[in-house]
């Protein structure tokens, strides 16, 4: 059994129900195009924590380089 906060236990019989009442709401049609949707939208949203992530990285390794060229004193000047 599946155990979920609001919902208590949620057994088997109560998935193929609710798939069911998908199913009749949505039509066989339509839910490929949902969950394709659904498939881009999760894509597109990891490409964009990937490229906060880079970005994070990229800055924090910039900020050490010039920490470590002001202890050497090998900063030049302009």
């Amino acid at each position: 059994m599946l155990t979920l906060l609001f919902l208590g236990s949620v057994g088997l019989t109560e998935i193929l129900v609710l798939l069911l009442i998908v199913l009749l709401l949505f039509g066989a049609k339509k839910i490929p195009e949902l969950m394709k949707s659904f498939g881009k939208g999760v894509k597109s949203f990891k490409e964009g924590v990937n490229g906060i992530e880079e970005d994070l990285n990229v800055d924090t390794s910039a900020k050490k380089q010039d920490a470590s060229s002001d202890k050497d004193g090998s900063v030049e000047k302009k």
